[in-house]
């Protein structure tokens, strides 16, 4: 736990459903267009994430398979992903326009995708494995 505990104190965290294709896709896409390096990411199976996880709030939704952990503050669903893209290269920080948008409508869209991700895109029997390139944005 040290190596994460040493990351969160320079790096925001993404938490991820890690058996999820369509969430390992996605820290992956992430993970290519943030070149500053200012996120560090762990699957929500592994002892890191449910470690951050328990310390940010006791319960999660089935459907809050995203988390980005800010030091001491969590946004989840689409708050996290639009907070997220907020910070990538490209046009991608132009999506946080989307905060204007009511949190609950907002939500809805993030949910419907959530319960059907593991139809939609497909469920690993492991975790997702980083890349030897990316093992230091993985600190878990």
């Amino acid at each position: 736990m040290k190596a994460t505990e040493s990351e969160a104190g320079r790096k925001d965290i993404i938490i991820f459903d890690g058996v999820c294709h369509l969430c390992s896709w996605t820290v992956v896409f992430v993970l290519m267009r943030d070149r500053s390096h200012r996120f560090a990411c762990v699957p929500l199976q592994s002892e890191a994430g449910k470690t951050i996880l328990g310390r940010c709030r006791s319960k999660f939704d089935e459907n809050e398979m995203l988390v980005l952990v800010e030091g001491d503050r969590y946004e989840i669903k689409s708050t996290a992903a639009l907070r997220i893209a907020r910070r990538l290269s490209g046009l991608w920080p132009l999506l946080h326009i989307l905060i204007i948008l009511p949190r609950p409508l907002r939500d809805f869209c993030y949910d419907f995708v959530a319960q059907n991700r593991y139809c939609w895109f497909g469920r690993r029997d492991e975790c997702y494995v980083p890349t030897n390139g990316e093992m230091d944005r993985f600190p878990d």
